[in-house]
């Protein structure tokens, strides 16, 4: 495929470089920059995130704008987190075309605020809107928590397709009784669901990661409780807790996962150790069970009793 046809013209290990010398730049391996160079994976992922017109596109980690150039071909606009102090000048100059549709917020995607969306969105003249998908090949070590963090704090993204390590997408999608499933799986199907997924080999990159990746599309769902309405943001943070003392100790029942878990938390966990069983009666839960056998139907009973009994 010849470069005018390409979705994005920095899709290969000749551009990335050319790009990088320019500015006296090479890849830091601390901030796990591995730059996409398969215009293919661009198409993949602009599909499966179903990229519009429409659409409005927070990234995080644009590196020097390979796939940002791709979701600007197809979006209305894009918003990017970019913590490297070296790429906004790399930035401005290789999607200078579409600067009056993009906005780059320059820090660490996890201290991202709201202001901070609403100032990116004003600067691409879409005050009144904000970003409606998370479209990323996201640094690894912070994958798995931005993810969450993101579909937790940012009700307007209505999905994420995001680029992980193949084991984080393995956890993000795990069903119950898989090795894969514990509490961020719990935690994470509280605001989002799988609904698509490919594999990406370490070749698509330069440098060459030392894992396999995955491009895994997330959609938002909105938790219902046993009358259909949605459940009350209390219920769900009660939930996860009880996800998190229930895999605290991966190879012990509930019971007694639980009670290490809140026993090592204070005056206020021992009142919870207390009235554990009472929790896990009132729940339907049987107490010898493992973690891993429960389904999130389970974990929001073991949330709402939790609050009955320590309300």
């Amino acid at each position: 495929m010849g470069s005018a046809e390409k979705l994005s013209p920095l899709a290969s290990v000749a551009a990335t470089r050319s790009v990088l010398e320019a500015h006296g730049l090479a890849t830091k391996h601390a901030l796990g920059q591995n730059f996409l160079i398969n215009d293919d994976i661009l198409r993949k992922i602009v599909d499966l995130a179903q990229v519009g017109e429409g659409d409005f596109i927070l990234e995080v980690g644009p590196g020097i704008g390979t796939l940002t150039i791709a979701l600007l071909k197809n979006a209305s606009r894009v918003m990017s987190v970019e913590r490297d102090p070296d790429l906004p000048a790399v930035l401005a100059e290789t999607l200078e075309p579409w600067g009056e549709r993009f906005a780059l917020v320059g820090k660490d995607a996890l201290d991202l605020t709201d202001d901070d969306v609403r100032r990116a969105a004003a600067e691409t003249g879409a005050s009144d809107l904000l970003p409606n998908k998370f479209v990323a090949n996201l640094p690894y070590a912070v994958a798995a928590t931005l993810v969450l963090d993101y579909f937790q704090r940012f009700e307007h993204v209505e999905s994420a397709t995001v680029m992980v390590q193949k084991e984080v997408a393995d956890r993000m999608a795990a069903t119950p009784g898989n090795k894969n499933y514990g509490a961020y799986t719990v935690k994470l199907g509280m605001f989002a669901q799988p609904a698509g997924r490919f594999a990406v080999g370490p070749g698509n990159f330069f440098p060459p990661p030392h894992v396999d990746s995955a491009v895994l599309r997330l959609d938002r769902r909105v938790p219902l409780d046993s009358a259909g309405l949605p459940l009350a943001p209390e219920v769900v943070e009660a939930a996860c807790l009880m996800a998190d003392a229930a895999f605290a100790s991966r190879r012990k029942t509930l019971a007694n996962s639980c009670k290490t878990f809140f026993a090592g938390r204070g005056a206020v966990g021992a009142a919870v150790v207390e009235k554990l069983p009472a929790i896990f009666e009132a729940a339907g839960i049987d107490p010898k069970r493992r973690g891993e056998t429960l389904d999130q139907a389970e974990f929001i009973r073991l949330g709402s009793a939790y609050l009955d009994h320590l309300s």
